[in-house]
């Protein structure tokens, strides 16, 4: 019997991660979600994934080349959460850096970042003195790594997160944050709708070196990045 075609997913037990692996498994991956705490393994079951044992804070790249090993994508959801600048940089550059070295050094092409809308612009905008200041740096540089990797990455670069349902239907907006040319009456957008991305341009091989920023709206996913 022919075996699944696998996803990894980096910060397994996150919101969009949980969301995430049953549409993946729907579209017939298998999905090994990376876990620090053994205490969640049963709800990344729940979400029909297998969690795999690891700290990605300390992890070396040997050790995630092997997991990565044979996958069709690596997906990139994972966040210290805020508050602490230096594991925040951990986290969110320097695990996510090694994630994106890794990938190239399994031979892993498909590489989906979980970034925000506005990571291109913002560390040009903020004080470093900001509290938000040391994650847009963070996810800035992250992001400019992918750019600079030869990877077939997509950059997900959704606005306020909410627990709303996903809809599957987005607005487009540019690398400040507008739509048109001008700021969207919401610039929300549901960890599920997140999630839908993550599979759809999974699935579809959409966005393949692109990044895109979207809010909650009105246009079909497939039809937006089609």
């Amino acid at each position: 019997m022919t075996e699944s075609p696998r996803v990894v997913i980096l910060g397994g037990h996150g919101k969009i991660a949980l969301l995430a692996a049953p549409k993946l498994k729907a579209k017939g991956f298998a999905v090994d979600a990376l876990i620090r705490n053994p205490e969640h393994a049963s709800d990344v079951e729940a979400a029909s994934a297998n969690p795999v044992l690891l700290d990605i804070e300390r992890a070396g790249m040997d050790e995630l080349a092997a997991v990565f090993d044979g996958a069709k994508a690596i997906v990139f959801s994972a966040g210290a959460g805020g508050g602490d600048p230096r594991r925040t940089n951990a986290v969110d550059f320097e695990a996510a850096t090694r994630a994106i070295r890794a990938a190239r050094q399994s031979g892993v092409k498909r590489f989906v970042m979980v970034s925000y809308a506005r990571a291109l612009v913002d560390v040009d905008n903020l004080d470093p003195a900001h509290s938000f200041y040391p994650y847009a740096r963070a996810k800035h540089d992250a992001d400019e790594a992918l750019r600079d990797s030869d990877l077939d990455y997509t950059i997900l670069g959704p606005g306020t997160l909410t627990l709303g349902p996903a809809t599957g239907m987005v607005d487009v907006a540019d690398e400040s944050g507008k739509i048109d040319g001008s700021d969207p009456a919401s610039a929300d957008t549901s960890r599920e709708n997140v999630a839908e991305a993550i599979a759809l341009v999974i699935d579809k091989g959409l966005l393949i070196r692109q990044t895109a920023n979207f809010f909650d709206g009105q246009t079909p996913m497939e039809e937006a990045w089609s």
